[in-house]
């Protein structure tokens, strides 16, 4: 129920919810014979239609519906892109139930823990995970059943899982004579966790109003500009914020969607976007890592492949160049956040800028874009107060809009918003024109003898040296200025620099107070669940490290 005052005059137009299904419906019925797509665990290639995938939707529905499943219930998915996970995606929350997508790269004991905390009724899982589930399964009490995602002839003779059972037998046993039901569109219908970098995950629990509207935002020209004339791969997973809402905005675009799979290295992908004409993709910077390295070593370049959208953490200037100069793929930078649906944001330019410089144009490209329909925001200092427009004064990111939460599943962490607004964590500048650009986290910056030090501009310098492959940038205490910024590299393949060299590198580049105190050439740097560098465990490992003192 609405809490804003009625007027005396209301709109005489129909009103009907916005629901899931209705987005499968219309793929269906508008482009029954568009393709989709998936590179199957068992190792073959699978393809059919939207409208065969509204059939098995349907016929999955249903077997929810023989299982006890009603709505409100949970039911969680342990699976790669592919086309049985969106066809879950549509028979639970088309259902009324509410899908949960839970993350296979996290802990054994938090993928229980998250189970658990949302009461889930069946956990759906593909072949890969089998041993994962195995860990699992007698710690998930609310679980009555494990599904695998496959055919009869892939289900194991010997598991330890008690209660077990086959995706398509399921799917062979059930009509696809369903009816989807109509209820409130605020009514639940997924629940995303977050990656639990502190304490456990949280929930956010999104409704299918602010899916749809999502979805909508999402594919504007101005945001991923998705259309049916678009092939889209979706490298970021369908179990990190839905993929970011793809499977909803490219079946109401009508465009042709590609699955990867498992197979996430530079090889697998450049090998599928070829075969499939993919035009348009989405993942996080170090996924694009592997497939440019891999086509540049090479000596590749793509027939198809235009446009990526890269978000999850900051895309690196050199990278952004190297797609657009050298790879002729244009790069559309976005921010959003789990508790966001995810986007917030996405890069691009306006008329104005098209006879700007090239190295101007670039500058606004690499923000983080403009805020799309839907998303408001604001700049606050430390007391809250709002902070100006002006490219320069950075400060905490506050968001607030239709797919953006009120607070996370039963009510973990009490009131989160301030004054409405929600906290990014974020630290932020917005320029006149509305260009947002993250300077860091708010726990990541490194406040130096009173000032700011944002962690992305040194990060970014650094893999701008062509010895560099990736770097990450960290406080370290200091006994005069509070804290100090480390730099932590992995070199190229074959190259080498040191750290006189790198430092020097940064001359010009940035405020003399800026400079990294010192540089650490490492192997590897350690990676959360959903692809980003956990700078906690950096700070963990290198809190004793001794700065040098001249």
């Amino acid at each position: 129920m609405s809490s804003y005052p009625m007027s005396p005059l209301m709109g005489q137009m129909m009103s009907q919810p916005l629901l899931i299904s209705s987005i499968l419906d219309y793929a269906a019925k508008h482009y029954p014979t568009t393709e989709i797509v998936s590179r199957r665990v068992e190792g073959d290639m699978h393809r059919y239609t939207y409208r065969d995938c509204h059939v098995r939707a349907r016929k999955m529905a249903n077997a929810l519906t023989s299982l006890g499943v009603t709505m409100g219930d949970r039911v969680a998915t342990l699976a790669w892109n592919g086309y049985r996970h969106m066809e879950l995606y549509y028979a639970v929350s088309g259902s009324g139930a509410v899908l949960h997508t839970i993350n296979p790269r996290l802990h054994p004991e938090q993928i229980a823990y998250i189970a658990n905390h949302a009461e889930d009724q069946y956990l759906f899982f593909d072949l890969t995970f089998l041993p994962l589930i195995e860990a699992v399964a007698a710690h998930c009490k609310s679980v009555k059943a494990f599904v695998l995602m496959a055919g009869r002839e892939r289900m194991p003779t010997d598991t330890k899982i008690a209660n077990l059972l086959c995706y398509e037998d399921l799917m062979a046993s059930s009509s696809d004579d369903y009816q989807w039901p109509l209820f409130d569109e605020n009514s639940a219908a997924s629940l995303c966790y977050t990656s639990g970098t502190t304490g456990n995950p949280k929930g956010a629990l999104y409704s299918h109003r602010s899916t749809v509207l999502h979805a909508y935002g999402s594919a504007m020209p101005n945001a991923l500009n998705v259309s049916a004339t678009d092939t889209v791969l979706p490298v970021v997973p369908m179990f990190h914020v839905n993929a970011w809402g793809l499977p909803y905005s490219v079946l109401l675009s009508g465009a042709k969607m590609v699955y990867p799979g498992a197979a996430l290295d530079g090889k697998s992908l450049y090998e599928l976007f070829e075969a499939e004409g993919v035009t348009f993709s989405a993942g996080v910077p170090t996924v694009w890592l592997g497939l440019v390295n891999y086509a540049l070593e090479n000596k590749l370049r793509f027939s198809t492949f235009r446009r990526t959208v890269i978000g999850g953490s900051a895309c690196p200037p050199a990278m952004m160049d190297t797609l657009i100069d050298q790879l002729d793929v244009q790069v559309i930078h976005a921010w959003g956040m789990t508790e966001m649906s995810p986007l917030g944001t996405a890069g691009g330019l306006q008329s104005k800028h098209l006879s700007l410089p090239k190295a101007a144009q670039r500058k606004i490209l690499q923000k983080q874009g403009h805020a799309v329909y839907g998303v408001d925001m604001k700049i606050v200092d430390d007391d809250g107060k709002e902070l100006p427009w002006d490219g320069a004064t950075y400060g905490h990111l506050l968001v607030k809009g239709p797919w953006i939460i009120s607070s996370y599943f039963k009510n973990e962490g009490g009131d989160v918003l301030q004054d409405g607004w929600f906290p990014t964590g974020d630290v932020a500048t917005i320029d006149a024109d509305g260009y947002m650009q993250i300077t860091d986290r708010s726990k990541d910056v490194i406040k130096s003898g009173g000032e700011w030090i944002g962690t992305i501009d040194l990060e970014n310098i650094a893999m701008a040296h062509p010895a560099v492959l990736q770097a990450a940038c960290i406080g370290i205490a200091h006994p005069k200025w509070d804290e100090r910024p480390l730099l932590l590299v992995i070199k190229r393949p074959g190259q080498d620099v040191t750290r006189e060299d790198l430092l020097h590198y940064f001359d010009g580049k940035i405020a003399r107070f800026w400079m990294p105190d010192d540089v650490i050439f490492v192997e590897a740097l350690p990676t959360g669940a959903t692809g980003k560098i956990q700078k906690n465990k950096l700070r963990d490992q290198y809190k004793g490290h001794l700065l040098p003192t001249a």
